[in-house]
C-alpha cells in the first residue's frame, strides 16, 4: 500500500558526452539497463539520487579502471517516477529482502552449492549475493502473481571515513536503479 512514491526524483548517470548526446537527440532512446551478475540492485538503469558530482567522479573512476582515454566524461540528468518501488529504507521491504534470502539459501542448499558472496570490504563493486537476492525478490513476487516493482531505491555505503571514528563515508549516495523505463519522464542536460 505505501510502496508507491508519489513524487519525481532526479538522478543522475554518470556516461560519455556521445551517449548523452545520443540520448538527449532522440527521444526515443534510454540509457542501456544493466545486467551484471554484481549489479547490487538487480537489473536496471542505475542513477545516482540528486547528486550529479558523484555521477561524473564514477564516470572518471569508470574510464580509468577500463582504460578509455578516447572519450570525454559527462552526466545526464533524469526525472524518475519511482512507481512501485521497492525501496530499502523502509521495513516491509527489508523483510522482503530477508524472505528472498531466505529463499535462495535454501535452493543453494537443495543444490549443494555455495551461495554467491559480496566482495571484501575495499571491492565494493562486485555484489554477487545483494544480486541474486534482488533477483530472487522479484522472481517470488512474479510466482505470488505480485506486481513488478519499477524501480529499487538504497543507501550505499562507499569510500574512507568522513572523519576519525564515524561511518559517514565520503562517498556515501542513494542509488536507484530503474526496472520499467516507463518511470523515465526525460532526461536533461544538468548545470554544472
Amino acid at each position: 500500500m505505501y510502496q508507491r512514491l508519489p513524487n519525481w526524483v532526479l538522478g543522475f548517470h554518470g556516461s560519455d558526452k556521445d551517449t548523452v548526446d545520443a540520448i538527449l537527440n532522440d527521444p526515443k532512446k534510454h540509457l542501456n539497463s544493466s545486467a551484471n551478475v554484481h549489479d547490487w540492485l538487480g537489473d536496471g538503469i542505475y542513477f545516482w539520487e540528486n547528486d550529479p558530482a558523484r555521477a561524473l567522479q564514477f564516470s572518471k573512476e569508470r574510464m580509468r579502471w577500463k582504460g578509455i582515454v578516447d572519450k570525454e566524461p559527462k552526466v545526464i540528468g533524469a526525472i524518475i517516477d519511482l512507481g512501485l518501488c521497492l525501496n530499502l529504507f523502509e521495513q516491509p521491504a527489508l523483510n522482503e529482502l530477508a524472505v528472498a534470502y531466505e529463499d535462495l539459501e535454501f535452493d543453494f542448499q537443495i543444490m549443494e552449492k555455495n551461495l554467491p558472496v559480496n566482495s571484501e570490504p575495499g571491492r565494493i563493486w562486485a555484489r554477487d549475493l545483494d544480486c541474486a537476492v534482488i533477483d530472487t525478490l522479484h522472481v517470488l513476487r512474479e510466482r505470488e502473481g505480485l506486481p513488478r516493482y519499477d524501480s529499487v531505491r538504497s543507501s550505499f555505503q562507499e569510500g574512507a571515513a568522513a572523519f576519525p571514528g564515524t561511518e559517514f563515508r565520503k562517498k556515501n549516495h542513494i542509488q536507484i536503479a530503474v526496472r520499467s523505463t516507463s518511470c523515465i519522464k526525460g532526461y536533461f542536460l544538468p548545470r554544472e
